[in-house]
């Protein structure tokens, strides 16, 4: 996997994947003197490691799919207070809606998180996550 990273003035950058060839744009915050224009690239990390755990648990789940209404994931990220800001600690809030059991949703969810998420897997984080099934937490 590779991606390509040209700058865009100040502190914005657009990142192109070579195997989608999709765009997406970064930049830091007015603090670190950037204009926010975009996520931050900690912020991407966030959006990869909940979009990694929603894709593997519509994966497993794929065949009841049809029985869920709601997948949200909720992913609040704990950073380190001192250079270098890696997240410490994130929770996931794993939302589902839906005609399937506790017993799907929780082993879904347990599965991404344990085998299959591979951004998951690359962070330095402990990871929590918490299944709530049609507004229950289970």
């Amino acid at each position: 996997m590779k991606v390509h990273l040209n700058w865009q003035g100040k502190l914005k950058f657009e990142s192109t994947g070579e195997t989608t060839g999709y765009t997406v744009a970064m930049d830091a915050n007015e603090a670190a003197g950037g204009d926010a224009s975009a996520p931050s690239p900690m912020e991407m990390v966030l959006h990869g490691a909940a979009g990694c755990m929603a894709i593997d648990i519509g994966v497993i789940l794929r065949h009841h799919m049809d029985k869920v209404t709601k997948l949200e994931i909720e992913a609040d990220g704990e950073r380190a207070d001192t250079e270098p800001k890696y997240y410490k600690h994130i929770t996931m809030n794993i939302l589902i809606d839906g005609n399937i059991t506790a017993k799907q949703a929780v082993r879904a969810a347990e599965l991404s998180k344990d085998k299959y998420c591979s951004a998951v897997h690359s962070l330095v984080a402990d990871v929590d996550i918490n299944v709530i099934l049609n507004g229950e937490a289970v």
